[in-house]
């Protein structure tokens, strides 16, 4: 029987199984007529090279609905820069590179830094935020979805399903969350959501109390999806993290900003599989070492934000709280993955729970040593009114790489 219950704090749109995708595709193709639809690909030239962005090339080139497709290129020289445009040639839509190394964005970036505004770090958030500058400065979309570019199972009614929300002008979808079951390779995945984030906001619940951000992070039934959309007209006001908890971030921007009906969370696949991180126990700053970290941090900010006290006693005991609902939990997971025919390592599982129990105290220390830390991307709105020339600009550089480098 398929699912249809609602947590009555964020919206709930489950896939019911009852609608075909060339259904849903001809209404998001009447929506397009008058709420231009734009995606945005951050991607790492790597992956480039991995079985899963030829598939969703394949898939995105069936697409009819979208106006503009933006790919936020990293880590990539002139040569890979060239080979990454004639890479997505094959999409059918209106679509741009954004060499983000490229010397005329580099030169942006120093602009940025002399005037205390550049991302503190490179990685994931600046380059979705670059993006979105870019959409922005095109002022020609009113939605737009984000997902990652390591999806091995991707299909298309994925980015059919994740727009629909907040492409239907009936809905009251400002922010559209994806989520989906984490299985694959016949294991049960999503390690950081299962065994941090889930028992850390039940540690944190009995720990500092009811918070009213806890229960709308706890209502997400996968958080640290890495799919999402939204309605353009928000993006300048949006706040980028610049670490590694863009995802929490973007939940918390959505809290700050909206109200929880302008919110919803939508079933986006059956079958979902990706790159999946190392754990990276010798190495903090990197893997989901550094990952759980950044996502502590990013949850103990909000929290303290919305006016919690936290304390070297309070990351004492919630560390203790956080152990015992987090080998609570794992029980009831590893019972659900050996019902279902799942295999899944116990002492694995519970080696990453011992380095997440760690990496609190350690979000915790940073969090009470630095004080003055500015942890996000300057909005665009602040952007431009320092430099209202910027945009603009950003939108030059961008065609002038394009075609330069032919």
């Amino acid at each position: 029987m398929a699912d249809f219950h609602q947590n009555g704090n964020i919206a709930t749109l489950h896939n019911l199984r009852t609608r075909s995708l060339d259904e849903m595709t001809y209404e998001l193709e009447t929506f397009a007529q008058t709420r231009k639809m734009a995606l945005i690909l951050p991607c790492l030239y790597s992956e480039l090279e991995t079985e899963a962005m030829p598939r969703i090339l394949a898939e995105l080139s069936k697409v009819t609905y979208l106006h503009r497709i933006i790919i936020g290129l990293d880590r990539a020289d002139e040569a890979q820069f060239r080979h990454a445009k004639e890479f997505f040639k094959g999409l059918n839509q209106n679509h741009i590179v954004i060499w983000n190394d490229s010397p005329r964005m580099l030169a942006l970036g120093a602009q940025l830094k002399d005037m205390g505004l550049a991302p503190a770090e490179q990685g994931k958030g600046k380059n979705v935020w670059s993006s979105l500058g870019y959409l922005i400065a095109c002022q020609d979309s009113a939605v737009m979805a984000i997902h990652d570019c390591d999806i091995v199972t991707y299909t298309n009614d994925l980015l059919a399903r994740l727009i629909y929300p907040v492409a239907n002008a009936n809905f009251p979808y400002q922010v559209a969350k994806g989520y989906y079951a984490r299985v694959g390779s016949d294991k049960l995945n999503g390690r950081v959501t299962r065994l941090l984030v889930s028992p850390l906001l039940i540690a944190l619940k009995k720990v500092v109390g009811d918070r009213d951000y806890i229960d709308y992070l706890r209502a997400f039934r996968y958080p640290l999806s890495g799919e999402f959309a939204m309605r353009t007209n928000i993006l300048p006001d949006l706040r980028i993290p610049s670490d590694w908890g863009l995802e929490i971030g973007v939940l918390s921007e959505a809290w700050r900003n909206l109200a929880p009906k302008s919110v919803c969370q939508v079933e986006i696949a059956d079958d979902y599989d990706h790159k999946h991180q190392d754990l990276s126990e010798a190495d903090a700053d990197a893997g989901l070492n550094r990952m759980s970290t950044d996502i502590c941090k990013a949850i103990f900010r909000k929290l303290a934000a919305d006016g919690t006290v936290f304390t070297p006693n309070v990351f004492r005991t919630l560390k203790a709280t956080y152990y015992r609902c987090a080998l609570d939990l794992l029980d009831a997971y590893y019972n659900d993955a050996k019902m279902n025919g799942l295999s899944i390592d116990r002492h694995k599982e519970e080696r990453a729970i011992e380095l997440f129990t760690e990496n609190i105290m350690r979000a915790g220390h940073f969090f009470l040593d630095n004080p003055h830390e500015t942890p996000f991307i300057p909005t665009w709105n602040r952007v431009h009114a320092a430099a209202p020339e910027f945009l603009a600009n950003l939108r030059e550089a961008a065609a002038a790489d394009d075609a330069e480098y032919n």
